[in-house]
């Protein structure tokens, strides 16, 4: 059975409604055992919008029994305002995430399901993180890591994240991409198992540098890394607008982009409600709804869950596929 620890995100967000609305239908379905790492009142506010068809226990510390109820561990006191970045509410979700990642790692859980959290409130909170993606990485000591997006229709990685633009050209080392590539194509053969996985590369400048004429990054660092995999079924670098428009995404396991916005327009046009953000390269597995906190429909009711029922279904398949190495 698979055990799954879901942290609360944002409780001024759509984190809370979300993972309730997800419990609900995944607990219809098959059985597991499931964990929310949430503040008791935001939970006990949260199920007068949205009424859990499942059967819950609030503990608080040391988990002494088992039991086949959800159970929601309450993480403390922290002031709800919904709709808006605090610094409360960003506390509330460092804690959340801390305490999850505990539990993986002493072993009482198999995976984790991040809810959205705001920067903004991390800023607030004044914790220095950017996002879950470096987050993870710290708490695991983990160097090499790859930003990674799961769906049916396409899975893809980046090889810089949330950098500035001005910044990219500088941050995309022969070094950098070879690890990218590395943590893609083992991602690929041990998480999802694919057996022989075919990689695309994505050129960093219009129409892939033009030989030069319009960039040489191509020629310089992307062209002498994917040579260095000659054994491995890695092709590029390939013209971003082309290579999408022609749908030769669908010819490839993965594809690996440069830069967040050569990766993330392509891939929520087609994935909106069903994509799923995966850290790769890590000692544990975290799969996170690829939305963000939705402030402006917190506390409505009429947030969509089918990201966070996405995360919750690569989640058990990265543990099966890790279970059988």
């Amino acid at each position: 059975m698979v055990k799954l620890a879901f942290t609360c995100g944002d409780i001024n967000g759509i984190g809370p409604e979300i993972i309730i609305k997800t419990i609900n239908l995944i607990t219809s379905r098959t059985q597991k055992e499931l964990i929310v790492f949430i503040p008791k009142k935001v939970f006990e506010n949260t199920i007068d919008i949205v009424n859990p068809t499942f059967n819950y226990d609030i503990v608080k510390g040391e988990i002494k029994r088992k039991t086949n109820n959800v159970l929601i561990y309450d993480i403390g006191d922290y002031k709800q305002s919904i709709g808006k970045a605090t610094s409360e509410s960003g506390k509330a979700a460092f804690k959340s995430i801390n305490l999850a990642f505990k539990f993986v790692n002493d072993g009482l859980a198999d995976a984790i399901v991040t809810a959205p959290i705001s920067k903004y409130s991390f800023n607030k909170a004044g914790i220095d993180f950017p996002g879950h993606t470096e987050l993870f990485a710290s708490l695991t000591g983990t160097k090499n890591f790859l930003m990674t997006f799961l769906s049916d229709k396409m899975i893809c990685g980046l090889v810089t994240i949330h950098l500035p633009l001005k910044k990219v050209s500088r941050a995309i080392t022969q070094k950098k991409l070879y690890t990218s590539l590395q943590i893609l194509h083992n991602t690929l053969k041990i998480d999802l198992d694919k057996k022989d996985p075919k990689i695309a590369v994505l050129g960093l400048n219009p129409h892939a540098g033009e030989n030069g004429l319009i960039g040489k990054e191509e020629d310089e660092v992307i062209k002498p890394v994917i040579k260095s995999f000659s054994k491995k079924n890695i092709h590029g670098p390939f013209v971003s607008d082309a290579f999408f428009g022609m749908h030769q995404y669908e010819n490839f396991d993965a594809v690996l982009g440069m830069y967040h916005d050569q990766i993330l327009i392509p891939f929520k046009m087609m994935n909106f409600n069903y994509g799923v953000n995966y850290t790769a390269g890590l000692p544990i597995i975290r799969t996170s709804p690829d939305h963000g906190t939705a402030f402006d429909i917190a506390g409505k009711g009429i947030a969509n869950p089918s990201s966070m029922i996405e995360a919750v279904k690569w989640a058990e398949l990265i543990v099966r596929n890790r279970n059988k190495k």
